[in-house]
């Protein structure tokens, strides 16, 4: 089993190295020290004296480092599983990525000035310019260090968490212990065992409801004619309020009941104007699991671009706050900004999340496309699905979140769903065989390939038959678990699991004491 399960992840593997190939090493490094070197010269016209000239160059260059870390880890997170289900090749997923991030990020991403430090730092810390300057950059460092350490593992780890570790490791060592909140820390620290768990339960549930009313049909077609449009109205719903409180939040804000209803509308809405056109399409269709399977495409691809320009808005904050934090700190000691200067930050994180993402993200994406289980359309519809739906209740509420945990934890969920239906099924198989028992070889192998065949509702009526007539075999609970054990199918991969799992223990203290130890360090010189 291991050596089929090794040719089955080489060959879902082909089209992520076939795309990887079309830059080579070198061409990727040139390009992101071309956009190092513009950053770099960029910076220089906002310092007034030669000690901020220093501050400002390191400051631009250790956030566009972070930033290119961003994309290169975590925006991935959102086309993986449409490269992993074949939706869209490599190139265009990245392609489509990055442009809906840099959209976010640039036009969405304005309110994310204080989020950083905020909650998590003493106030009086954060009003000293010096001890403001040597914690960001500590954090911004130990942040990006974390993450391009991740990345090249293939790892995805919560950016958030990487810049968070950064600032109390840099605040703990610049005041003390005592100046960090850490009450809202161990907050911060639940969410990787609340959002993949979130996450993989509602992936799971979902898909198993998909299952049960689409793909185990006999009719699988016209079952999906009436149940999609109700899915793809559900999914409007939940990105719609998804968008209104995360990735509009800076040009719109809405309170939590106008975004479920607003929602509820739109969703409604699409759900009246897509079941006519479902219903023509689907009649044109064979009936098969392919053909099911296609239908998703289109939602897939639109899932993708709203959930990537939510993360551009959102975890730019990773990036560029640190870097504002820092300029407020300049600017106490300077004369007031120029306009450019405000924008220039967002530009900063526009340009270096999709590009990092373009350049260095093709390990991440094959991780969650196919690293840990494999997806198809069906599955990871249910993956995008949950990110969303998780998000929305965690924020009402109030328990914090990732939502790379949460995409992480949907593909965790999904895949040992498919395990436990599979060995339950084959576990089936054999107490139906044996219930055969008397009958002819060739009468036993017709009626296993009608059970096989049969719609997920006639195999019920056919168990029931088996019951009345007194042929069901009733496994005792020893010999159930071991055909449980014997037919179990591993179709998680658990070496991902145990070096994701570790990841995400290790995340906030190893960029914590690695801030802590760079703070430290530039104690004598900022």
């Amino acid at each position: 089993m291991g050596h089929r399960r090794s040719r089955e992840a080489g060959t879902l593997l082909k089209p992520f190295a076939a795309s990887g190939n079309r830059f080579s090493r070198w061409g990727r490094h040139l390009l992101t020290l071309l956009f190092l070197i513009a950053i770099l010269l960029s910076s220089q016209q906002f310092a007034d004296t030669a000690n901020q000239q220093f501050i400002w160059i390191v400051t631009a260059l250790l956030g566009a480092y972070m930033a290119l870390n961003i994309g290169a880890n975590d925006a991935g997170n959102n086309i993986g599983p449409l490269v992993g289900s074949r939706v869209i090749s490599l190139v265009s997923a990245v392609l489509l990525a990055g442009l809906f991030e840099a959209a976010g990020a640039f036009f969405a991403g304005g309110e994310v000035i204080s989020t950083i430090g905020g909650g998590i730092v003493e106030p009086s810390l954060m009003a000293d310019s010096e001890s403001v300057i040597r914690i960001m950059l500590s954090a911004l460092l130990a942040g990006g260090l974390w993450l391009h350490i991740a990345t090249l593992t293939g790892t995805p780890v919560s950016t958030t968490h990487s810049i968070v570790g950064g600032v109390v490791g840099g605040a703990a060592a610049s005041g003390g212990i005592d100046m960090v909140d850490w009450q809202s820390i161990a907050a911060i620290s639940s969410s990787w065992i609340i959002s993949p768990l979130l996450g993989g339960i509602i992936a799971a549930v979902l898909l198993y409801l998909i299952k049960r009313t689409i793909t185990y049909q006999r009719h699988m077609t016209l079952a999906a004619s009436r149940v999609l449009p109700l899915l793809v109205g559900l999914m409007t719903w939940s990105f719609t309020s998804y968008l209104l409180l995360k990735g509009l939040k800076a040009s719109w804000r809405v309170d939590f009941t106008t975004a479920i209803v607003s929602g509820l509308l739109i969703g409604l809405g699409i759900y009246l104007i897509i079941k006519p056109i479902l219903s023509q399409r689907t009649a044109l269709l064979p009936n098969t699991k392919s053909a099911v399977n296609r239908l998703f495409n289109i939602p897939l691809l639109l899932a993708a671009g709203l959930l990537s320009f939510a993360h551009g808005s959102n975890d730019v904050a990773n990036a560029i706050g640190p870097v504002i934090a820092i300029q407020q700190a300049l600017m106490s000691q300077a004369t007031p900004p120029l306009e450019s200067m405000i924008h220039w930050p967002l530009l900063i994180g526009a340009l270096g999340i999709p590009l990092g993402l373009m350049l260095y993200g093709r390990r991440l994406v094959e991780t969650i496309g196919s690293g840990i289980t494999e997806l198809d359309q069906v599955r990871a519809f249910c993956i995008v699905i949950s990110v969303t739906v998780t998000v929305l209740l965690a924020s009402q509420f109030g328990l914090p979140v990732s939502s790379t945990h949460i995409a992480v934890g949907a593909i965790f969920g999904i895949g040992f769903l498919r395990e436990r239906l599979k060995t339950n099924y084959a576990v089936l198989l054999e107490e139906v065989r044996r219930s055969q028992q008397g009958h002819t070889p060739a009468d036993i192998d017709s009626y296993m390939r009608h059970f096989e065949h049969a719609s997920f509702h006639e195999k019920g009526r056919m168990l029931e038959d088996l019951e009345k007539t007194d042929q069901a075999t009733d496994l005792d609970a020893k010999e159930r678990k071991a055909l449980q054990k014997l037919y179990r199918q591993a179709l998680v991969e658990r070496s991902a699991m145990k070096r994701i799992l570790m990841a995400w223990f290790l995340t906030l203290p190893a960029t914590g004491i690695l801030a802590a130890v760079i703070c430290t360090l530039m104690a004598g010189t900022i």
